[in-house]
This record gives structure tokens, C-alpha cells and sequence, in this order.
């Protein structure tokens, strides 16, 4: 079982060297990321692009880029149609977006002819490695859906499940997160949450255990569940899966733990045939590097 990145990164070791189509190479921070992540033995890379500007940038961050396979393309929508297409017909195992804005980005992972698009609802999962917690969290979801209804948050469920198990987490423990552990008509996360915990219970969701409502110190904290008398509750202080109720509690838990904690971090785009890599430009070159790490995880457990 995955603990920490570092196990994450040997797991990738018995994989084999994965590969990554970048969508608009020209990005020397993308450029790092993918050099330092062949070097590491987790992924070579496709970039696809303009050349000259691939080229140029690797030049002013001193950066070798000949023994990457480099596919010319200027027009940005077209460079991204490229990329991912080199995923849907299986010459890379994971897509990687570069210097394209996002709202293109995803236009070409949801293209009908030769995108990765499935039945599922797409979502993203954070994975975090906390200092002081001895296991892996996995946010979801903080950066791509706003306000999941019930059967979003199922699928975001399943989703987030197929990474933490590719982890090697067997069966995950889910926590709903809501303010508080107790069902309260009026605070619908709660009301959600408890009918997660019933459609796990029936068979409905699988592959994990679904206990909600809880609040984050019930679902993170073993100290705080026993204070709180909680220690008859299927996670006491031991979740692996944190289940957002929107995109707002989420993406501010996300910010806070980057920017307060000491943390090494990856994030993927789920849902989609191929794991998605969709980092921002803000995001450090550790965090691109195990995204890839994470992706290539992912993408071995899926084939």
C-alpha cells in the first residue's frame, strides 16, 4: 500500500516507463516536469507543438529536449487534437496539458472523433501526502465539479476509488464530509452523505467503505472521534477518500493545506479513458512530477 510519494514513485518503478502526449509543449515549467520525470524512470513524453518554441524554450532553461519524440504543430487546437489522439489510439498511456488555456484543454479530452471521453462524470482527485498523517488523502473533488448532485458524488466516488486501489489502498474508506456527523434535513450535505452511506451498504457502490456524515476531524483525527464518543463508526479518524460536498469546501481545503502544511501533492483528471494530468501554471515542479508519478499509476492499473 502506497504511503507517501516515494512509495508511489517505486511503485511506478514496477510498472515500466509509461508515456505522456503533452498538448502545447512549449511550457518550460511542463518541460522540466517531463525531462526530470524520464530521468526518474516514470514516463517519457511526446510533446507536441510548435517546435521552434519547444526548442526555444528548452534552450533558456538549459534543457536537452532531443531525445523526445517532438510532433510540429503551431495551431494550439490542433497541437491539443494531436495529443490526445496519440492516448484514444494507445501511443501514449496519459495526456498532459501544456501552455493551452484549460477550457480548450478539455474541449479536445471531450472530443467525440478522438478524445477520452466515457459515460462517466469526469472529476478531479488531489492526492496529498501530509506531514505528521501516515497514510495518502484523496481530495475530490476540488477543481472541476461545482456542485455534484447524489449521483455525481457516486461517480465521483467510483472514480476516486479506481486511483486510491491503482495506490494500492484495497478498499478505501470514504468520508462524505459535512459540518457535521449528524443527519439535518436542512443541510442537504448531510442528507447526501447518509443516502452514500446506504447505497454502499446495498451494494450500489462498491470497492470501498462509505461512512458519512462526518465532519474533517471525525474523518481525520482518531483522537478527535474518541473525545467525541465516534468510535463506533466504520472510520474513526482513518478516512483515505475526503468527498467534498462542493467545489467551494474543497478547493479551499486544497489551498489551505498547499500553502500551510508541508505537503507533497499530485492531482489527475478522472472519468476519462486514460488518466488526464491537468495541473496549473501555479502549481511546483514537484507537484507536476507526481502527478505524472500518479498518473502513470493509474494508467498501468487501468490497462
Amino acid at each position: 500500500m502506497s504511503k507517501s510519494f516515494d512509495d508511489l514513485l517505486s511503485k511506478v518503478s514496477q510498472c515500466g516507463m509509461k508515456k505522456v502526449a503533452v498538448a502545447v509543449a512549449q511550457d518550460s515549467a511542463v518541460l522540466e516536469a517531463v525531462i526530470a520525470a524520464k530521468e526518474k524512470r516514470i514516463a517519457d513524453a511526446i510533446l507536441v507543438g510548435d517546435e521552434v518554441k519547444i526548442k526555444e524554450v528548452a534552450a533558456e532553461i538549459g534543457a536537452d529536449v532531443s531525445g523526445f519524440e517532438i510532433i510540429n504543430e503551431t495551431d494550439m487546437i490542433e497541437a491539443a487534437a494531436k495529443a490526445v489522439a496519440l492516448v484514444h489510439d494507445g501511443r501514449a498511456d496519459m495526456y498532459m496539458k501544456g501552455l493551452i488555456d484549460t477550457k480548450n484543454f478539455l474541449k479536445s479530452v471531450l472530443n467525440k472523433e478522438v478524445g477520452l471521453r466515457t459515460e462517466k462524470t469526469l472529476s478531479h482527485v488531489a492526492v496529498f501526502e501530509v506531514e505528521g498523517y501516515e497514510k495518502l488523502w484523496f481530495l475530490t473533488d476540488v477543481a472541476f465539479v461545482p456542485y455534484p448532485d447524489l449521483a455525481a458524488k457516486a461517480q465521483i466516488i467510483a472514480n476516486t476509488v479506481e486511483v486510491a486501489q491503482a495506490c494500492g489502498i484495497q478498499v478505501p474508506k470514504v468520508a462524505p464530509l459535512a459540518a457535521v456527523e449528524v443527519v439535518n434535513p436542512k443541510m442537504p450535505a448531510t442528507v447526501d452523505a447518509a443516502e452514500l452511506t446506504r447505497m454502499n451498504e446495498e451494494g450500489e457502490i462498491t470497492g470501498c467503505i462509505v461512512d458519512g456524515p462526518l465532519s474533517m476531524d471525525l474523518a481525520i483525527d482518531p483522537e478527535a472521534a474518541k473525545h467525541k464518543g465516534a468510535t463506533d463508526r466504520k472510520i474513526v479518524g482513518d478516512a483515505d477518500i475526503l468527498l467534498f460536498p462542493d467545489i467551494h469546501a474543497g478547493n479551499i481545503t486544497y489551498k489551505t493545506l498547499v500553502h500551510t502544511a508541508k505537503v507533497k501533492n499530485g492531482c489527475i483528471l478522472t472519468g476519462t479513458k486514460a488518466p488526464v494530468i491537468l495541473t496549473s501554471r501555479s502549481d511546483s515542479f514537484e507537484t507536476k512530477v507526481n502527478s505524472i508519478a500518479l498518473a502513470a499509476v493509474v494508467a498501468n492499473n487501468m490497462k
